[in-house]
């Protein structure tokens, strides 16, 4: 498995703007690529400017061509750029998921490409777990459901660890018309902040996990 990064160069009825252009590019893609597997990943993150949060969407795409074998990972760096702890985090998740996908043939190149209302930076790991669960459902061919978000490191053995600033990714979430949003197991009941009041607020499920499989059942309706 190989990782490149280029140069840096629902629920609701009316989908927010963000939602609605990356499922234009989703069709697009699915349009003139028949033979790919394509996945949106949305991801949650945080700034320091204000505590609303930002909402990113991470098109996740596997060409299943024959070369380069074994299979490689490319950043297209497009609205969002990638600091070197995420980048270093999202090779991680991708060789879990070879990993949890023996069956698969893994060949060809799976691209990420992500999307933003404007040009951000990230250089957390909270993403991690969401790409973990996006490059399986990706290599499996199977798709996440729209209106569920996922924030949470991920750790080698499959397990989603600890993030801050949920609160402002809840916002984050909510504003886009994600009505249920997974977060690590513990941070619930985190006394850093009221979950519970800021979720009936927004009208948000927020639900604990524990490990990628957990998270992938409730975002793709398919157990591993």
């Amino acid at each position: 498995m190989m990782m490149n990064a280029e140069p840096r160069p629902d629920s609701r009825r009316v989908l927010p703007r963000l939602v609605r252009t990356a499922a234009t590019l989703l069709a697009l893609v699915a349009g003139t690529a028949a033979a790919e597997n394509v996945v949106e990943v949305p991801v949650l993150a945080a700034i320091k400017a204000n505590n609303r949060g930002v909402f990113e969407v991470m098109l996740v795409m596997w060409d299943q061509n024959p070369e380069p074998d074994p299979v490689a990972l490319r950043w297209h760096e497009a609205g969002v750029s990638l600091q070197d702890t995420l980048l270093d985090s999202m090779a991680h998740a991708f060789a879990y998921a070879v990993a949890r996908t023996p069956t698969v043939r893994h060949t060809g190149t799976v691209s990420v490409q992500g999307l933003a209302y404007a040009r951000t930076s990230t250089d957390g790991t909270s993403a991690g777990a969401a790409m973990a669960v996006g490059f399986i459902a990706v290599l499996k061919g199977e798709s996440i459901l729209r209106g569920v978000a996922l924030t949470g490191t991920f750790q080698p053995d499959g397990r989603i660890g600890p993030v801050g600033a949920v609160p402002d990714k809840l916002r984050a979430a909510a504003r886009e018309g994600y009505r249920t949003v997974l977060i690590p197991a513990g941070q619930l009941h985190d006394p850093r902040w009221n979950l519970t009041g800021l979720a009936l607020e927004l009208n948000v499920t927020v639900k604990e996990v524990a490990t990628i499989d957990e998270a992938y059942e409730l975002m793709t309706g398919r157990r591993l």
